[in-house]
């Protein structure tokens, strides 16, 4: 067995312990590769390369020579199986190792995409009318908008990704009407059915919102055609109680000619293969969402891998000249590249953030990596919007947060009708890098709360109290309410003051739920930042750790500070500040190669 300078969890050691005796072998090598794969799974990579393990198996105390030894003892044992066999772990030509479901998930997510993003009939002449129509000319610029409207018309995958107010439901929206267009002049118009979805319940709320405002602005007779419900994915698919599988798959696809799914960045491999796969060979797949934000909770990277983030690559001569005839866009182009080039589009011009703005300045720096930069524009007086200031102690924390807290929380408090309270309680949130420790959701919940209630601002005695945020943590179908959702308890003027649940409806209004019925539920004074994906606030306070930890990367701060339409307050020290900056996202996978490097 291993030595113990290296850390594996119960669940790897008995996968691992698992795998070997499927094997009928204590072979140390197979012993090291499966507890590594295990290990990685759980935090977030798809495979292991076994170039990257090799100095943590070494670690772990596995005497492997080298990655030459590791491939071929590993590839001698029955269990190990080459790319389309059917063996407990695939290891591919490129020295990664998989789990069998998590190799095929990749391979028919890998497969699909590269078939969508090919050209696609369509009317030239009525495309390049509706692009003039719906994009305003812009002399001496490239209208990125326009550009991915194009790219999702003339084939039927795309990716439109963008940070914070690029425009990516607004051109959507566009896209929708031009793609009605054409089907209207192939005849089938009115018959083209629309899904719109998203990851989570809030995302969905927020995409329909998004839509709903967007479609205003379209021709009365596309209007109507717009879809206005929007679906959770696991509505979309069908969702099997107890089981890992979808009522809609490749024998029961589903039923739609376009599928658009927004909050791309929040879909794991497994959700997005399973997606693929119930989509019949001629539905069109457009995916909206910010490449540079967080991945996933579950395994992959499945934006960032499909855009080839922080790759640098133009489009196709061919496109390239179909943007300039059709809409006057000079776009890069070159030879040789993956035709999933011309289906992935970045937004770069954001009408929310101006690049002066602190928002947008340090964002943009963060994403960049330029830590020394990103550090000087927070502590400069003169770029407004965002600040850093010394993270107190653990000690101290209560009292430096009591005036943000009574500030941030206050009004919410004071107003009478459930639309109303909801609306304040959402233009201010606390967010954390962790869930545990002194600055972690956990403890600032608690914080938030004792010093509300020393306020006299609430009163939290009993099960629920008036005034409680609550964030659902687990699917309720029954209830349509969805792992994300936020929603207030409060008294309840139709039951003379009975306490209930109420969130919003989507449709403008507040729905209300007993509070007894809830699923799963946190307290929501404070979230992750991973669980503020899809949310929008006016101010933002983020609290960093004291101490270093993997998650603090510069996607999680980069998603962080914008998630605040006008103002992030950042608590950090310097030094933790700059290395989260530093420090990206590595997730392992071979999702990229084999839709940017084809064999």
């Amino acid at each position: 067995m291993a030595a113990e300078t290296f850390q594996f969890n119960d669940i790897d050691r008995q996968f691992a312990s698992f795998i070997c005796r499927q094997a009928a072998s204590r072979d140390a090598h197979l012993e090291a590769a499966a507890a590594l794969l295990s290990r990685g799974v759980t935090a977030g990579d798809v495979c292991l390369d076994l170039e990257s393990a090799l100095e943590d198996a070494r670690a772990a105390g596995y005497r492997i020579e080298s990655v030459a030894a590791w491939r071929q003892k590993l590839a001698a044992h029955p269990v190990v199986g080459e790319p389309g066999e059917f063996k407990p772990l695939i290891l591919d030509h490129a020295d990664r190792l998989y789990l069998q479901r998590y190799w095929r998930y990749e391979d028919e997510l890998a497969e699909a995409i590269m078939k969508r993003g090919k050209t696609v009939r369509f009317d030239r002449a009525l495309l390049q009318k509706g692009l003039a129509r719906l994009f305003p000319p812009t002399p001496g610029e490239t209208d990125w908008q326009r550009v991915a409207a194009l790219a999702a018309v003339t084939r039927r995958f795309c990716v439109i990704s963008g940070g914070p107010g690029t425009g990516k439901t607004s051109t959507v929206v566009k896209v929708l009407s031009l793609l009605l267009e054409q089907a209207e002049e192939a005849g089938t118009g009115a018959g083209l059915r629309i899904a719109l979805a998203a990851p989570t319940g809030k995302a969905a709320a927020r995409l329909k919102e998004s839509i709903s405002d967007g479609a205003r602005f379209a021709e009365e007779g596309v209007r109507g055609l717009i879809p206005e419900d929007v679906f959770t994915l696991h509505r979309l698919l069908g969702y099997l109680k107890g089981s890992s599988g979808f009522r809609h798959n490749a024998d029961n696809p589903l039923p739609y000619d376009v599928v658009i799914v927004d909050e791309a960045s929040m879909v794991s491999l497994p959700l997005m293969a399973k997606l693929v796969c119930a989509l019949r060979h001629d539905t069109r797949l457009i995916l909206l969402g910010d490449r540079d934000q967080l991945a996933s909770v579950e395994a992959g990277a499945v934006l960032g891998d499909i855009c080839d983030t922080g790759g640098v690559h133009g489009f196709s001569p061919a496109f390239a000249a179909l943007a300039a005839d059709l809409a006057g866009d000079a776009v890069t182009s070159s030879s040789g590249m993956s035709p999933l080039g011309d289906a992935v589009v970045q937004l770069q011009r954001s009408y929310r953030f101006s690049s002066a703005g602190g928002i947008g300045k340090v964002g943009s720096l963060v994403n960049a990596g330029d830590a020394p930069g990103a550090l000087s524009a927070c502590l400069d007086s003169a770029v407004a919007g965002v600040t850093l200031a010394p993270l107190p102690t653990a000690a101290a924390l209560a009292d430096a947060l009591a005036k943000r807290i009574s500030e941030g929380y206050g009004a919410y408090l004071r107003e009478e009708s459930p639309e109303a309270a909801f609306a304040e309680f959402s233009r201010f949130r606390i967010l954390c890098a962790m869930r545990s420790g002194p600055f972690g959701v956990e403890a600032i919940n608690l914080l938030v709360r004792q010093r509300l209630s020393q306020a006299g601002m609430i009163h939290p005695r009993g099960r629920w109290y008036a005034g409680e945020p609550v964030m659902i943590t687990r699917n309720d179908y029954n209830l349509g309410l969805f792992n994300g959702d936020v929603g207030l308890i409060l008294p309840d003027a139709e039951t003379g003051g009975e306490l209930r649940a109420f969130f919003p409806s989507g449709t403008g209004g507040m729905r209300k739920v007993l509070p007894l019925r809830l699923p799963e539920y946190e307290c929501a004074f404070a979230m992750t930042v991973h669980k503020s994906q899809g949310s929008e606030f006016d101010r933002v306070l983020l609290v960093l750790p004291d101490r270093d930890a993997p998650v603090l990367t510069r996607e999680l701060l980069y998603t962080a500070i914008t998630r605040a339409k006008t103002s992030v307050d950042i608590l950090a020290n310097q030094e933790l500040f700059l290395s989260t900056v530093t420090r990206r996202i590595v997730r392992r996978s071979g999702l990229r190669d084999k839709t940017w490097k084809p064999n």
